[in-house]
């Protein structure tokens, strides 16, 4: 039975995997780890989930499997002892605006269930408790309300479902009515008449319609009467405009406002009877921003000071505009901030009634119109309103912001359903609690007798899942964060949470380094969850660099011994202790730096240029009015365990400011007061882990420059010369020198209905990009498909003696790339090496000193060894005289700084504060820094 408790892997040869045999204990927890590009995602996801998964999906039937991605057999010989796999990657949850962390983990499902069951309705206009009215009270709020007035009394029977209802309409029918009103438009009632049953429906009868006077009064009682009794105890007063709802069950009886019963979509911001009505559940709204319209007010309208619109120019909406300048006594060189506000409002907002403009067409005789000036606001939101061009539209947006809700503050739902409260707090309110201050509430919540019973089990859903949460490290975050800006290492340790919520068991969880974005604080805490995953029954394969998880694995397996095709190979694997505490050496790099390597802490640190760049009042999302100041010349980390506010801080704001400033952007940064040594820099370059192209085109050599001097050194050759061929000959996206059988791909997609697309090579290059006209050129015997078929390492000794050339080739083997192949897809790089190739396109560049580089955690996928390499990186940046700022976690990255800001001291509302500023040293020693603690510790060792 011993082979049962084993995945076993026989001939493994994805990618650059060498045909390697493997077995690996189940119900384990094991880390893959090794240096970037040396196979670790390979194996873990191309080869053991992919397999896992695809066997799964093979079991269900045809039908089944036409909804699904199959994906492709992985190049092994032979997988044993597999079980349904999950993957739960770095990426993004979803980019759906209404997608947060409470739908997405399924809280917000339990809570809205919990405000349906036990929530407390209170009036919305006067704040008073909702009570019950009785039929005679719903007649005095008519008559008072509806005197004189036509109106029709109607009885709810269908609210928000789905069905044909054809029963119903027949039945209604027999008993006398003859109109009913569906979706808001009323109908005849016929025989078998029925409406769409896959779309929801809202169905009242039409018991009456009548004018309301104090003659028809025991009619309006009777009808009443006969709409409670249809209605289940709620009628609907439609006065020819709105609906009026009342009910025998909701009311309040001081202002006569009747409110539905509860039910789950009405707390819903999904649903069109939850969703606030003006933003429609988003809780935002774009709107025109006044400081992006006229972002100098010095300006004047000819020196293009109202930015959407330019220069002035012979248009109908400039000859407006000159009209009610001369009216309103200014003119097109009168500075924006010399307007009183009647003349700014007239120039924004438009005028109010009609005033005179002559205009011409095309040199006929001049024609005086009397016609509304609409304003420069109205003039960019009629466009943005009526346009179906998306260029059009994204001009429009540019110059708008996105605000908070005016209607429901930012709470997603009608005004009705923020009324409703359980514990003194309405559901908008509970999903604006961090995770740990939500546990903290439900904990404490008191409820009646008869409100426990009902809502033991939603409470406990609820509990346990906030729990799961804070066990991977996520007490920060609010249930009512958008998950579009969560990052790629929050969103997997959420999809984590709820698979550990789901209690699976007999299940293959691969994972993809975990504890990417987490504080060492809250490493130990995901720690324990991935070991909760494994005792549940389940083997866990993670794909990881953390010395802390690597340190409390079941198994481990190092690949390498090095990156690429110098990779691929089992350096080591067995059972982590062992393997640890044995005395002979093996050929690991990862026990290496486990046991005795180390990155070495610098001797001294560097002071900068005596230079600082301040900015003051930081105060967007949980930042308490922060002062930053940061040394110019230096390697600045800036730290604080996840959700402090470092990424505010930078990415948000400071990035922001200077983008703002350097590149005149119209990303508007997150609220501050002041900014001091703007005149010290001359760039600001973001470095992330984006992917350098989205297409199969992109690659590093198109990304760092190097194919162009490759194509004018081919378009120098003297055949190239005789037969005329220019650098453009030499391109894969234009025609002419490429193969128009693949466009320059040099594979073909071949779809295959519900079967994956499958990617051939193409016939006619055989994958080599070009025709036979432009091989035949050779540098050195080499075509310029060989060329790009070269590693970064093999292309550094062929151009050698191009100093240009190999200086750009140099710049990525330094960054540890020399793997890599110069004409490797995009779309097959790492984070990591996207990130690095995008370093290295920097570094080659001739550097001005005055440059500030930002990174967010760029030790995301990368080995001990990959971490010492990227490390000289950023110091030849920093001895360049630039200034590296970067956010990370990473101890190893951290001890090298040349100073430390550390923010928190804890996440969410507990962070948003700098609590220490210095060398590591001075860090090291402040108490109230949870990062200061680790780092005294790993200082010890230096």
């Amino acid at each position: 039975m011993e082979e049962y408790n084993k995945i076993i892997i026989k001939g493994a040869r994805e990618h650059n995997l060498k045909n390697i045999d493997l077995e690996i204990p189940r119900d384990t927890l094991t880390v893959i780890t090794g240096l970037s590009g040396s196979g670790k995602s390979t194996l873990a996801f191309d080869t053991i989930y992919a397999e896992g998964q695809r066997r799964y999906i093979e079991s269900l039937s045809t039908y089944a499997r036409q909804f699904l991605t199959l994906l492709e057999k992985p190049d092994v010989d032979l997988i044993e002892g597999l079980s349904p796999s999950i993957s739960i990657e770095q990426k993004t949850t979803a980019s759906n605006p209404r997608s947060t962390v409470g739908t997405i983990t399924e809280i917000y499902d339990y809570l809205r269930l919990l405000y349906a069951r036990v929530g407390k309705v209170y009036c919305y206009n006067c704040g008073r408790p909702v009570e019950k009215q009785s039929s005679d009270q719903i007649i005095d709020i008519i008559l008072n309300e509806f005197d004189e007035k036509k109106i029709q009394i109607l009885a709810p029977v269908v609210h928000g479902r789905k069905g044909h209802y054809r029963e119903l309409f027949n039945e209604i029918l027999r008993d006398g009515f003859l109109r009913v009103r569906v979706d808001g438009t009323v109908h005849e009632l016929i025989d078998n008449f029925k409406v769409d049953r896959y779309k929801t429906h809202d169905i009242e009868i039409v018991i009456d319609r009548l004018k309301v006077n104090q003659s028809s009064k025991y009619r309006i009682r009777q009808s009443i009467e006969v709409a409670l009794n249809y209605g289940n105890g709620s009628v609907i007063i439609n006065d020819g405009e709105n609906d009026h709802w009342y009910s025998r069950d909701f009311a309040c009886a001081h202002c006569g406002i009747g409110f539905q019963e509860l039910a789950p979509n009405s707390f819903s911001f999904n649903s069109p009877y939850g969703s606030c009505p003006e933003c429609d559940g988003l809780g935002e709204k774009k709107e025109l921003d006044i400081n992006l319209i006229i972002p100098d007010w010095n300006k004047t309208i000819n020196q293009e000071g109202i930015a959407p619109l330019g220069k002035p120019r012979s248009i109908w909406f400039f000859k407006q505009l000159e009209s009610v300048a001369k009216l309103y006594g200014f003119d097109f060189d009168t500075p924006l901030k010399e307007l009183n506000k009647t003349q700014l409002d007239i120039l924004l907002y438009g005028t109010k009634e009609k005033i005179p403009f002559t205009y011409s067409y095309a040199g006929d005789k001049e024609v005086t119109y009397m016609h509304k000036f609409g304003g420069v606001m109205n003039y960019i939101k009629h466009y943005y309103d009526n346009t179906s061009s998306n260029k059009i539209r994204q001009w429009a947006e540019a110059y708008m912001s996105t605000l908070t809700c005016s209607a429901c503050n930012g709470g997603r739902l009608k005004k009705e359903a923020l009324s409703v409260k359980v514990g003194n707090l309405n559901i908008a309110e509970v999903t604006n609690l961090s995770i740990d201050k939500a546990l903290e509430f439900f904990d404490n919540l008191e409820l009646t007798e008869r409100e426990e019973l009902i809502a033991r089990q939603i409470l406990r859903e609820i509990k346990s899942r906030l729990q799961f949460l804070l066990n991977v490290g996520l007490s920060y975050l609010t249930l009512g964060r958008s998950a579009r800006t969560l990052s790629g290492g929050e969103s997997q340790r959420i999809r984590l949470a709820t698979q550990i919520g789901s209690q699976l068991s007999g299940v293959l969880y691969v994972l993809d380094e975990p504890s990417i974005g987490l504080h060492q604080s809250d490493n130990v805490k995901l720690i324990e969850s991935l070991k909760n995953l494994r005792d549940l029954g389940n083997t866990v394969i993670v794909v990881e660099h953390d010395k802390q998880t690597i340190e409390n694995s079941d198994f481990i397996v190092d690949l390498g011994p090095r990156a690429g095709e110098h990779g691929g190979e089992i350096c080591v694997q067995g059972k982590t202790q062992e393997l640890i505490l044995a005395e002979n050496g093996f050929n690991s790099l990862t026990l290496d730096y486990i046991k005795i390597k180390k990155i070495e802490v610098p001797e001294k640190r560097r002071k900068g240029s005596g230079k600082f760049l301040e900015l003051t009042g930081a105060s967007g999302n949980n930042l308490k009015n922060v002062n930053l100041k940061i040394p110019l010349g230096t390697l600045t980390l800036v730290t604080g365990v996840s959700g402090s506010g470092k990424s505010t801080l930078i990415n948000e704001t400071l990035v922001r400011v200077l983008y703002k400033h350097i590149y005149n952007s119209k990303v508007v940064p997150l609220p501050y007061k002041e900014i001091k040594g703007l005149e010290y820099i001359d760039k600001i370059i973001e470095i992330d882990q984006t992917p350098i192209g989205r297409t199969p085109r992109s690659n590093p050599a198109t990304y760092t420059g190097i194919f162009t001097h490759i194509r004018d050194l081919f378009a120098q050759l003297p055949e190239s010369k005789v037969r005329g061929y220019k650098a453009g000959r030499f391109s894969f996206n234009v025609k002419g020198g490429r193969c128009e059988e693949c466009g320059g791909d040099g594979v073909k997609k071949i779809e295959m209905n519900f079967l994956p697309d499958v990617y051939v090579i193409c016939e006619a290059c055989n994958g080599r990009r070009y025709n036979r006209e432009t091989l035949e050129i050779l540098y050195k015997t080499k075509s310029i498909s060989d060329i790009l078929d070269m590693t970064v390492e093999a292309a550094l000794r062929f151009f050698e003696d191009l100093h240009v050339l190999h200086r750009k080739i140099k710049a990525l083997y330094d960054v540890g790339l020399g793997y890599i192949r110069l004409g490797q897809q995009a779309t097959t790089l790492s984070g990591g090496e996207a990130q690095r190739v995008k370093l290295a396109t920097e570094l080659s560049k001739v550097a001005t000193g005055k440059t500030v580089y930002v990174l967010d955690e760029p030790t995301t996928g990368l080995h001990f060894e990959d971490v010492r390499i990227l490390l000289n990186v950023l110091n030849q940046l920093v001895e360049k005289g630039n200034t590296v700022i970067v956010i990370e976690h990473n101890l190893d990255v951290i001890k090298v700084a040349d100073y430390i800001i550390d923010l928190g001291p804890g996440g969410g509302e507990a962070g948003g504060n700098i609590i220490a500023a210095g060398t590591p040293e001075e860090i090291a020693n402040i108490k109230e820094s949870i990062t200061g603690k680790f780092l005294n510790e790993e200082l010890k060792d230096r």
